[in-house]
């Protein structure tokens, strides 16, 4: 079993940058399907990012394409998501996620094993 712990969190004005960490242990991360969640105050927990298992090929929500990057360093085993350009509305908790299901590496449902979770806070 995998544990995961993010950090990296805190706050960012709009048009800078951040990058969020998730360090695992038990299994190496190239085992999984390894994504970033996100949660907003009031609403539920929306799919960011996620890169297979099989492949390394990455998947976006349109929300953050072309701005935030997500990437594994199998050395230290982590993954990272680069926040590139942050708007305000991408102020959340950010959770790293690890599961095996290909047909639901976007979904809540398609991950198994989950972060405590980082602040991102996005000024305007």
């Amino acid at each position: 079993q995998v544990q995961l712990v993010e950090s990296g969190g805190g706050l960012v004005q709009a048009g800078g940058s951040l990058r969020l960490s998730c360090a695992a242990s038990g299994r190496p991360v190239s085992a999984y399907n390894m994504a970033w969640f996100r949660q907003a105050p009031g609403k539920s927990r929306e799919f960011v990012a996620t890169i297979r298992r099989s492949g390394g090929s990455r998947d976006y929500a349109n929300s953050v394409k072309g701005r935030f990057t997500i990437s594994r360093n199998g050395a230290n085993n982590s993954v990272y998501l680069q926040m590139n350009t942050p708007k305000p509305e991408d102020t959340a908790v950010y959770y790293c996620a690890a599961g095996e299901s290909s047909y639901f590496a976007t979904r809540n449902l398609g991950y198994t094993t989950w972060g405590q979770g980082t602040q991102v806070t996005v000024s305007s």
